[in-house]
């Protein structure tokens, strides 16, 4: 199995993903939605709320701001030695005190620990008129997308199989293809068709060449064939920026490893216990 990165950033990763069967790559897939565990506002106190919203509207829009997360500072309440109770190791404290007029934005929410703040300061919460007032407490804990969506470390995350191209040296080069094709793949180079050089990956496999390449006329069956590579994968994985893409990715691989270990260690208890 191997990885070969096209781009990689602190917010946007795209990779290919070889020698691996369609369930590793779906796989890993949910593992990095459903598997990373990130911060999220989950226990709001509203003290005071004069605005337009309602404290369930408000806590939701807090409950959804993406929050930059240490997973080496913090654990799961389940796994924390205090037993959920909320302490520094597993909860985030934040208060946030406005009058208006005014935009409160994530900017407003003032952290316990300045390394938990919002990913970004100008996220919109409420505008308050003038006189009107917001004082709130809120509570951020470690979680997975799994429980809820807030939890999600990943804006998109999909893949989609390598694409094939394979033109046949009947193809007389009438250049129908090319015209066809919505992301300029192909082109006319001499007596032949080719595929651009690193086009090859925004091919969507929507199989239009082939339609007009039979549209042509010449033979029955069309000079350039699409079709999908079984064991290779082109992967787009955006975060929100509660944690870097890297992270992400060796997070949700480290999941999967965790858990065929522990289904190796049961099948093999089980296959003890037969054997007796």
């Amino acid at each position: 199995m191997e990885i070969e990165f096209a781009s990689l950033d602190n917010t946007l990763a795209r990779f290919t993903l070889s020698g691996a069967k369609p369930g590793f790559a779906n796989a890993f897939r949910r593992a990095m939605i459903g598997e990373v565990p990130t911060l999220a506002i989950e226990d709001v106190r509203i003290y005071d709320n004069t605005s337009a919203l309602f404290d369930e509207m408000l806590a939701h829009r807090l409950g959804l701001i993406p929050i930059k997360t240490d997973l080496t500072s913090y654990s799961t309440q389940e796994n924390c030695s205090c037993g959920g109770a909320g302490c520094p190791s597993c909860t985030v404290t934040y208060t946030l005190s406005v009058e208006g007029p005014k935009l409160v934005t994530s900017s407003d929410l003032i952290p316990q620990d300045p390394k938990a703040a919002p990913v970004n300061e100008n996220i919109p919460i409420v505008k308050l008129a003038k006189g009107q007032k917001l004082v709130i407490e809120a509570r951020a804990i470690l979680n997975t997308g799994k429980a809820h969506a807030k939890w999600q470390p990943t804006l998109v995350c999909g893949y989609k199989n390598h694409p094939i191209i394979t033109i046949s040296p009947s193809c007389d080069a009438c250049g129908m293809c090319v015209d066809e094709c919505p992301r300029t793949i192909l082109a006319v180079k001499g007596k032949k068709v080719e595929v651009v050089e690193g086009k090859l990956p925004d091919c969507s496999m929507c199989k239009l060449c082939e339609r007009a390449c039979i549209a042509s006329g010449i033979g029955d069956e069309p000079a350039i064939r699409i079709s999908a590579s079984p064991d290779r994968y082109i992967f787009a994985v955006e975060g929100d920026g509660s944690l870097p893409t890297k992270e992400i990715m060796v997070q949700a691989l480290s999941f999967i490893r965790g858990k065929a270990d522990e289904l190796e260690r049961q099948t093999s208890e089980i296959s003890g216990e037969e054997k007796k």
